[in-house]
């Protein structure tokens, strides 16, 4: 099977050339200009970051040539690793589940942190962050108890947390994990809920946030999220693998 010679035992490509990357970008990208046409939206308002967790220090170089512009990492130890290496050649964004104990290592190498889930972790972002922090508050739409993120009734909680950081917390949106399922029609609630939060709240809290971003939307499920409002789809799998679930580490 092809996607084995491509993904090793610890979830690492092996060998996939930036000339398939690039090819299999501009599919994803037409996927994403014809659900954006399909919900009457400009395809620029849909930016595509690509997981990076699939890629160690020495294999981020094929993304670079393959015209990758926007990543997103899931291990603070990661990301300073191949920072040191790639530091402007890409935007970087957290996408992982980020301890407190982390936020020193991540704050001064990214752009937007997405996975703000509790308001110890806006605190923390607030007393290390040395300029306006943006990030994306997680929200756990489905119920998920496997899968982290607030609940919607406590998202306020978290917006008036970092609304009393004087400045230092900027929350530009909101991101969410939608469950595994084999049709993606079948989580269209998920994207199409969370935007509703966002419009809902925007109206509120627009003096002290724009709410603008909804990153939402990976490689199972994209196109569907696109048609609901993404405007960040967080891509990995759909560049490396054709058919099946990529090879993990067995643990």
């Amino acid at each position: 099977m092809r996607h084995r010679e491509a993904v090793g035992w610890w979830g690492n490509v092996i060998g996939v050339s930036s000339d398939l990357l690039r090819e299999r970008l501009h599919g994803v990208g037409e996927e994403i200009a014809r659900a954006s046409e399909r919900s009457g939206r400009r395809t620029e308002e849909v930016k595509l970051l690509v997981a990076s967790k699939y890629y160690d220090a020495d294999q981020m170089k094929a993304l670079k040539e393959a015209g990758v512009k926007l990543v997103g990492e899931n291990r603070a130890e990661e990301l300073s690793e191949k920072q040191a290496r790639f530091g402007a050649d890409f935007e970087w964004h957290f996408i992982g589940h980020l301890q407190r104990r982390k936020v020193k290592d991540v704050i001064s190498h990214v752009e937007n942190i997405q996975s703000v889930d509790s308001i110890r972790l806006v605190k923390e972002i607030a007393k290390r962050a040395e300029n306006p922090a943006k990030v994306l508050l997680q929200v756990n739409v489905s119920g998920e108890e496997a899968k982290y993120g607030v609940a919607e009734a406590e998202v306020e909680e978290l917006l008036e947390a970092a609304a009393g950081t004087g400045g230092k917390v900027d929350v530009a949106g909101f991101m969410t994990i939608a469950p595994a399922v084999e049709r993606a029609s079948d989580v269209r609630y998920v994207f199409a809920r969370l935007r509703e939060v966002r419009e809902r709240l925007r109206q509120s809290w627009s003096p002290h946030f724009d709410l603008s971003e909804l990153s939402m939307g990976m490689s199972s499920d994209y196109a569907v999220a696109v048609e609901e409002g993404s405007t960040i789809v967080r891509i990995g799998r759909v560049l490396i693998e054709e058919g099946e679930p990529a090879v993990r580490r067995r643990t």
